[in-house]
């Protein structure tokens, strides 16, 4: 029987650069994509428990993995209440007025992440009504009014992150000649962070003990870039699910399963590119890490299915082989296309 945990990451006045694709370092995301997050984990565990070690661990991921976890996501914590956010369905939730609109669409759009309160209740429970609609156009027309929308705080999720770019001076070793360049940062506010989901699949505490502990040492190295500068730090804590994630995760009767983790698979099952399917894609590139061979070069690139992306089964999804040519004697390269997805219904 699974067993879930969330991870809540406290970077507290700690600065993060998460890259995106941009211009050098300039570009940071808020957040980390689940393949980055779980070779991260990979990288660190090595480092504590050995090659040995995490080769079998990344054995047992076939034919299907002990556990997955999703992409990290932003939450708000002031002591009293919590709001953790999800990524908005690529569906429009039942009740939807499609077509009808105009009124409200562009604000509808802009919003990328529900409260989780919201996202059950849109997804799971009784959809879209005609208060969420005027609510909707009320904040569209600048006349904002106290709503369940508001109070849940879907307006709320730029509000817990500034990104800032800070100047730097690169000087090059054999000519000092200088370069001036930015690099971007989020920085959360004190009762923000980033959370993700982990699942075990089968009871193994020896397992969740070592994610600790690699989760851990994760925390005092940094996630991200500009670890050297201290980017990246953070304080992990676990915790049970609270009633309303597991009602969510334990939703019956579900007509189609969305996707909070990146999403690779080879070959693509027919019922994932189905007629019913709603799905954005995102090219993975990137440079390696190894603990073992100190060299630095580029993976092979992979196209995954993004958080959001609605199929009409549940996805399974692999481990990618992103080795290039010169680390094949070395050890394989893998990217995480393990599926975390959550069942919600649309009809």
């Amino acid at each position: 029987m699974s067993n879930y945990k969330r991870v809540s990451l406290n970077f507290g006045q700690h600065s993060a650069h998460f890259g995106e694709v941009g211009i050098g370092v300039e570009e940071t995301s808020e957040r980390v994509r689940s393949d980055t997050l779980f070779s991260a984990l990979i990288v660190t565990y090595a480092r504590l428990f050995g090659k040995d070690a995490v080769e079998d661990l990344l054995k047992s991921f076939d034919p299907s993995p002990p556990f997955r976890i999703s992409s990290t996501f932003v939450y708000y914590d002031d002591g009293k209440n919590r709001i953790d956010y999800l990524p908005k369905p690529l569906k429009f939730p039942r009740g939807y007025p499609v077509g009808n609109d105009l009124e409200f669409a562009k604000t509808y759009k802009k919003i990328h992440y529900l409260p989780l309160d919201v996202w059950q209740r849109w997804y799971q429970g009784n959809g879209f009504t005609n208060d969420d609609r005027t609510e909707l156009i009320g904040y569209t027309n600048k006349t904002k009014t106290s709503g369940s929308l508001n109070n849940a705080g879907i307006f709320d999720y730029s509000q817990t992150y500034q990104i800032h770019k800070t100047p730097k001076v690169a000087i090059d070793r054999t000519t000092r000649a200088t370069n001036f360049y930015h690099t971007g940062f989020v920085q959360f506010d004190r009762s923000c962070g980033l959370y993700f989901l982990i699942e075990f699949i089968n009871a193994d505490q020896d397992l969740e003990n070592r994610l600790h502990a690699a989760l851990n040492l994760l925390g005092d190295e940094g996630l991200g870039g500009e670890r050297s500068s201290g980017a990246g730090q953070f304080e992990a804590t676990w915790s049970d699910l609270s009633d309303t994630w597991k009602k969510l995760l334990n939703c019956s009767q579900p007509t189609d399963y969305s996707l909070i983790s990146l999403l690779w698979q080879t070959p693509i099952p027919d019922t994932l590119h189905a007629d019913r399917a709603s799905y954005g894609i995102l090219e993975r590139g990137g440079w390696i890490s190894s603990p073992f061979s100190g060299r630095q070069l580029r993976r092979k690139k992979v196209r995954m299915f993004v958080e959001g992306s609605v199929f009409p089964v549940r996805p399974d999804g692999q481990l990618a082989d992103v080795t290039p040519y010169q680390f094949q004697k070395l050890h394989k390269i893998y990217r995480s296309g393990i599926a975390f997805s959550l069942p919600i219904i649309l009809y």
